[in-house]
């Protein structure tokens, strides 16, 4: 900041008296002491001068002398009390009555007087209480108001007063003193103004009016009502207050004496000293003079060469002419004797007063302004001061220097230096919160000395803003006042009420054109301007040199400045270079700053040593960094570019570029060093520093766009999330198991009497299990991972090990459940502790007591609310898949990856073996049924699944599934058994099948009927799928382990009502129905077939028969509605009405074989009764309400499943011959073979990519009529590869499962079935020549298209060897018999399989 300042700006501080200036110094001062510096002394002389003229010219104080008046005599205008009644009832007409309630009214107000209540002034004076109340005790005597109420008269009222202010004024009076008369009619006219009042208020206009003349008579001596009287007469006059000439009473001098630090009494003194010559006629002779040189355009008043423009000189000087007439009647209306001429006891008397008409003309004008202050001013044209010229007026014309008392030679310089010390003053004085630097009083006092010295406004703002300016560069004044004073000069100053005289006092500065400034004034501003600018550059260039600092200065005041001031001005110029040049500087200055803090920072976060360098030591670092730059950045948000520099922009062009090249080495090293010392680095501190370096890299990208950030962070660090992940897959189970162990699978309510919502039916341990693995997501999402590819890895990774989560807990789970499902109930333990013949007896107790009730079976509440976590599980899991993006990672990675995955063969593959059902089974119990189940191990005899137990059934069908993951041949050996409640469970028989991923390499499903070693078969379909490390993948194996557990749990729960079902939907019980008793029953057993029974079934009698059924339901249901969720209630009830269906089923037909079957078909009647059932049943489980049309329970269109429109469409082929059923199932049969060939034909352009086949991108096994075709039902016979079902990839989330089931749904209704016609002619003896042939026809057709699919996929995937065709025909043929099974899959004898296809 520069510190120059003007020598005339630092005057003497002495203080002390004036005793050079006196009132003979009035001289012509020469050239060279014009040019001299303003003093302290002069300027606290003219100060002084001007305040104490002030005082002198200020309006005098009046001030009230009272004078006593000679008493005089009062004379009545009236003659007498009868003229006054006259005027009040005037001859000829008739006296008007008053109001009935007037005198109440009027005794009311007369009491309102003397209490001194009446609201009419001029009544609470002493001698007007006495009259009323002598006049009140005569109103109120009781022969006057009888009087007064019967007349209603105003005449009695005003003579009784009359005569009572007679009696109360005249007591005790004189009989010369006739003063007191006057006051009788005062008091009178008093009266009647009461009487008018009460009148005008009860409305009677007539009397009002008469009264009103009546007063007017009364008060002809221009009496006022309203003056007490009573009192002595007496009159005041008001004579000015003498001057005391005492600084005390001088409050302007006061001011200057505190501004110049002098003190009052030193004050008092210089102005006794200089009273003789400060006088009211000096500064009219100042003024004269001042007036006659501003005329002959002389020295000592602006003239036309102090103007740019003649224009502007003669408009302000023709300003001044009414400015100067007000000054001069100023100081004439305190001394009207200077008017006439010379006054006494002046040291140089004025000139005489001239005789020119004009000068007369111009004292006639004068002294009628004076006389009428309203009168408007006189212009300097219309009249001329000449008669007030001075006697030495030819000596003034004659030397052109002026001679003032009042007005210094050099007025504004003069000015500038008061003005430099009254805001030095205020400064110190004032309030440092005040917008305005000067005070009120001060800004009053330069506004006198503007006004005396005829200073021009526009001087005074050049004036102000040269002296603020100043000060500022002295460093006397903070930036933020001059900000202040600068403003304060642009805005217009209100308008007083009383006229200031100065041109244009209100306005501004910037109201004020340039070109009518003088040409000092121009120069002086601009070189103020000028000044200011170079000295805010430097101060803007030092704070900014600190802007880096923690607390820096700021630079919004300096900007203010510059930006609301200095450019804006029109008077400022600059040259474009010498802005390009500071930018350029500053721009260099922030750039060292910069690199200096940066150097600091190292210093400060970084050791010496390498060895002591850990991520800690970067994180600082870069926290450092990012926090300076987000500070520098939110600081100069709004004005990111000072002078065109960006502190921000300097700052990370100059740290980032450090920062990331010190950062890498640093990384590196620290690595190294860990693996040097096999000393792990803390997983945090990798992902602090990862993030740490993300949010620089964010800077860097915004700052910087077009250069790349230092190094690759992910490649970098890529190995802390491998770890992190590593470590979560580690934990996985055992937060499983430990989350499983702590739940107590209790619903989840606020009290323990409230109804459980949805939300609330499911523990606490699954929700563990999801917000773990939310926690796990949300903490690599956090990390906010630049490289997609590598985020896409990581996401794969953790589906893997939630996958392996999920396996885990819908493990646990079901063995929990399915230990609770099993438990032995209340009977069953009971039996259990009896002996073997006690059980026996009791058997056969129940089985003839089958009338009692069946009581409903005891479902545990943790069991259904591990049924409600599982369903809750798949939502919770679907809503995962969508939060980590799988397909959008998937699809990532299928990009970058998919070339490289050409011929990669998995690791590890995936069977998933789905046991279909047995036929044929070996009989184990007395009544020749079993109740079978199937146990599946590997050749460790490591058990690997096993299946509910279906009673009372030699065909009994499972369809569970298992998935077994593999990495090389597996033999799966199955095992049915019987299940017995008592002693050890019967063996049923055994069969194995050899798991070979290089026989399944095609991934193509099959299905294979397996011999058992004792009696029957069992068909099993196998299809594997490449265990595949994809994201979908993982999600479709989580999906399948919940949706499998899931039909589980289903199975399991329907399990405990299907017994019931079936013996509710029995044969038995339809024959039993149609026979009516048991009477028709046993005679029945006597007959080999009932042709023909009893028809005579009413509805009511067929809907009863399922009554026990329907209340065995809701009782079952009201149980399970406590605990279940509606969605996990709906499946239940789905799987159920599947049951139904298949109890249906197997009352009609037999299931699908090539054999034939001994089961008969039904009657006409029969069948009536069943689909009777089915109607029931459809309306009970739909249970859709009658009044509402609400469906309450399953859907209509769950319920219209492929099945319901197998047995609906039964009817139609039920009782056709059986040529006509052999012809439909032909042409079926050739309908779907030809449909079969067309989608080969469709897809001999295979992809060669693909490891798994998608749902419908493979042909059908058999063009003939199957299960091959996505039919539900299972054909007989093996029929080699099938076409695919359900695969992992189909099941990752809710949305792919949806669209499966509904592309099955649609397939079944599209492609026409003949299984149902097929399962007819069993049941026909003559047709079982046909089932053979069509067995063989769907073997050949079948390995046709077997065969066709592999030479397809061996030239396109480019497979040789066993891996091509060893799988497929040893799984397509090998699995006809038990024989044929071995040799397939044992790699045995044989060098062709059936079909004359050559054996691999």
């Amino acid at each position: 900041m520069s510190t120059a300042s003007r020598s005339s700006y630092h005057p003497t501080s002495r203080i002390g008296s004036i005793q050079s200036v006196h009132s003979d110094e009035r001289r012509h001062p020469s050239a060279k002491a014009r040019a001299a510096a303003v003093t302290y002394d002069d300027a606290y002389s003219y100060a002084l001068r001007i305040a104490f003229l002030r005082y002198l010219l200020q309006p005098r104080k009046k001030r009230k002398e009272y004078v006593s008046a000679p008493r005089h005599t009062h004379h009545r205008t009236n003659s007498s009390i009868s003229e006054l009644m006259k005027e009040l009832v005037p001859s000829g007409s008739t006296t008007v009555k008053l109001p009935s309630s007037f005198r109440h009214s009027l005794e009311k107000r007369m009491s309102g007087v003397l209490t001194g209540t009446e609201r009419m002034p001029g009544y609470n004076d002493a001698a007007v209480k006495r009259t009323f109340a002598e006049a009140y005790t005569a109103f109120t005597a009781k022969d006057f108001q009888k009087s007064i109420d019967k007349d209603r008269k105003v005449e009695p009222l005003v003579l009784i007063f009359y005569s009572s202010a007679t009696k109360a004024q005249g007591r005790g009076r004189p009989p010369e003193d006739n003063s007191w008369k006057v006051l009788v009619d005062r008091h009178l006219a008093m009266f009647i103004r009461l009487l008018s009042s009460i009148l005008r208020d009860k409305g009677d206009v007539e009397l009002v009016a008469r009264l009103n003349t009546l007063e007017k008579k009364l008060l002809s001596n221009e009496q006022s009502l309203y003056l007490d009287t009573g009192q002595q007469d007496h009159s005041y006059v008001e004579v000015d207050v003498p001057l005391s000439y005492e600084v005390k009473d001088m409050p302007m001098v006061q001011l200057v004496a505190r501004i110049f630090g002098v003190s009052l009494t030193q004050a008092q003194a210089d102005i006794d000293r200089n009273m003789s010559s400060w006088t009211e006629e000096a500064a009219l002779q100042d003024y004269k003079a001042y007036q006659f040189r501003l005329s002959a355009g002389m020295a000592g008043t602006l003239r036309k060469q102090d103007f740019d423009i003649d224009d502007a000189f003669e408009e302000w000087r023709r300003g001044e002419a009414p400015h100067l007439a007000n000054i001069f009647a100023e100081i004439l209306s305190v001394r009207p004797d200077l008017k006439g001429g010379a006054a006494a006891g002046n040291d140089k008397p004025l000139p005489a007063r001239p005789v020119s008409m004009y000068e007369d003309q111009a004292y006639a004008d004068l002294s009628r302004m004076l006389s009428n202050p309203d009168a408007a001013a006189p212009s300097l044209d219309s009249f001329s001061l000449g008669s007030l010229t001075l006697d030495d007026t030819a000596t003034i014309r004659s030397v052109d220097e002026p001679s003032y008392t009042f007005i210094p030679l050099d007025p504004i310089s003069v000015y500038k230096v008061i003005l430099q010390y009254a805001i030095s003053f205020d400064q110190l004085h004032s309030d440092p919160s005040a917008s305005n630097p000067l005070s009120d009083e001060t800004s009053e006092f330069l506004k006198e000395l503007a006004v005396r010295w005829r200073i021009p406004q526009f001087s005074r703002h050049v004036a102000f803003v040269e002296v603020t300016i100043r000060k500022f560069l002295d460093q006397e004044l903070p930036p933020e006042q001059l900000y202040d004073c600068l403003d304060l000069v642009k805005q217009p100053i209100e308008e007083p009420k009383k006229p200031v005289p100065i041109q244009l006092y209100t306005a501004s500065l910037s109201d004020i054109d340039p070109s009518r400034w003088t040409i000092a004034d121009f120069a002086v501003y601009q070189q103020s301007l000028r000044d200011l600018h170079d000295a805010l550059l430097r101060e803007l260039f030092a704070l900014l040199m600190r802007c880096y600092e923690p607390k820096p200065p700021t630079v919004g005041v300096v900007m203010a400045l510059l930006n609301d001031h200095v450019y804006p001005d029109p008077t400022f110029s600059q040259r474009p270079e010498d802005t390009v040049e500071f930018t350029q500087h500053l721009d260099h200055g922030l750039r060292q700053k910069a690199a200096q803090v940066y150097r600091d920072f190292l210093d400060a976060h970084i050791p010496r040593s390498q060895r002591d360098w850990d991520f800690g030591h970067v994180v600082n670092l870069g926290k450092a960094v990012v926090e300076l730059a987000g500070r520098i950045k939110k600081r100069y948000r709004k004005n990111p570019e000072i002078m065109g520099a960006s502190p921000f922009r300097a700052l990370v062009e100059t740290t980032l570029p450090s920062f990331e090249e010190d950062c890498h080495e640093i990384i590196k090293r620290v690595l190294q060093t860990s693996q040097e010392t096999g000393i792990e680095i803390d997983l945090q501190d990798g992902f602090d520093l990862y993030k740490e370096l993300v949010e620089i890299r964010k800077m860097h990208a915004e700052a910087l766009p077009d250069k790349p950030f230092g190094f690759h962070i992910e490649g970098l660090l890529e190995g802390f999330v491998w770890r992190w992940i590593q470590n979560a897959d580690d934990k996985m189970p055992g937060f499983v198991d430990q989350a499983i162990k702590q739940d107590a699978f209790k619903v989840r309510t606020r009290n323990p009497d409230d109804i459980p919502t949805d939300d609330e039916r499911h523990s606490v341990s699954i929700m563990d299990v999801y917000s773990m693995f939310g926690q796990t997501v949300d903490t690599l999402l956090e990390l906010e991972w630049g490289d997609e590819v590598q985020l896409a890895r990581f996401m794969t990774a953790l589906a893997r090990s939630f996958a392996a989560g999920i396996g885990r807990y819908c493990e646990i789970v079901e063995q929990q459940f399915a230990r609770e499902m099993d438990r032995p109930s209340a009977h069953e333990a009971a039996m259990a502790s009896k002996s073997a013949q006690e059980r026996f007896l009791q058997y056969a107790k129940d089985a003839w007591n089958t009338k009692d009730k069946i009581e409903p079976f005891q479902f545990l509440a943790q069991s259904f609310v591990k049924f409600n976590n599982i369903e809750w599980a798949m939502q919770a899991l679907d809503k995962l898949e969508k939060r980590m993006n799988v397909d959008q990672c998937a699809e990532l990675l299928d990009r970058v990856d998919g070339p490289k995955q050409t011929g990669r063969r998995p690791a590890h593959y995936v069977f998933t073996v789905k046991i279909v059902e047995g036929e044929d089974l070996k009989a184990c119990d007395a009544t020749g049924l079993s109740d079978p189940y199937v146990v599946l191990c590997d050749e460790y005899q490591k058990r690997l699944h096993k299946t509910r137990v279906i009673p009372r059934n030699l065909n009994p069908r499972w369809d569970e599934s298992v998935d077994i993951t593999v990495s090389g041949p597996l033999n799966l050996i199955a095992t049915i058994w019987d299940h017995d409640m008592i002693g050890d469970h019967d063996f049923v028989g055994r069969t194995s099948l050899k798991l070979d991923p290089v026989h399944f390499s095609d991934y193509l499903p099959r299905e294979f009927w397996l011999d058992l070693d004792t009696q029957g078969r069992l068909l099993i379909r196998v299809s594997m799928e490449g265990e595949r490390d994809d994201i979908q993948f993982h999600f479709g194996k989580a999906f399948r382990h919940l949706k499998r557990t899931e039909r589980d749990m289903v199975r399991k729960v329907t399990s405990k009502l299907t017994m019931h079902i079936n013996t509710s939907l029995s044969r038995e019980t339809l024959r039993g129905l149609l026979n009516k008793g048991i009477g028709a029953s046993v005679a029945s057993l006597w007959k080999k077939r009932q042709s023909t029974v009893s028809t005579g079934v009413t509805p009511a009698e067929v809907e009863a028969a399922l009554q026990p059924l329907f209340t065995y339901f809701d009782e079952n249901f009201a149980i399970m509605k406590q605990t279940l969720t509606d969605a996990t209630m709906m499946a239940v009830m789905t799987r159920l009405w599947k049951e139904v269906l298949l109890a249906i089923e197997s009352l009609l037909v037999p299931p699908l074989s090539d054999k034939p079957s001994t089961q008969k078909p039904l009657t006409q009647a029969e069948m009536d009764v069943v689909y009777r059932w089915l109607e029931l049943l459809f309306h009970f489980f739909n249970a859709r309400d009658a009044a509402s049309g609400e469906v309450l329970g399953v859907p209509a269109d769950v319920l219209k499943s492929p099945k319901w429109h197998e047995l609906a469409s039964l009817n139609f082929f039920y009782f056709d011959s059986t040529e006509n059923l052999i012809r439909t199932s032909e042409r079926m049969a050739a309908a779907n073979a030809q449909r079969a060939q067309q989608l080969q034909q469709q897809l001999r352009s295979p992809n060669p990519n693909r490891l798994s086949a998608p749902m419908g991108s493979l042909p059908p096994a058999a063009p003939s009529h199957s299960h091959s075709l996505s039919v539900p039902s299972v054909p007989f016979g093996s029929l080699g590869t099938i076409r695919r079902g359900k695969s992992i990839m189909m099941s990752r989330n809710l949305g792919t499962m949806r669209r499966a089931k509904e592309e099955k749904w649609r397939e079944a209704q599209a492609d026409p079935s003949d299984d149902m016609i097929l399962r007819i002619l069993r049941m026909r003896p003559e047709a079982s020549h046909y089932l053979k042939e069509r067995q063989r026809q769907k073997e050949r057709m079948a390995a046709a298209a077997a065969a066709a699919v592999i030479v397809r996929q061996s030239v396109t995937q480019g497979f040789s060897g066993a891996g091509a065709f060893g799988g497929g025909f040893a799984g397509g043929f090998g699995g006809v018999g038990g024989q044929h099974q071995q040799q397939g899959f044992g790699g045995g004898a044989g060098a062709y399989g059936k079909g004359g296809l050559p054996r691999r």
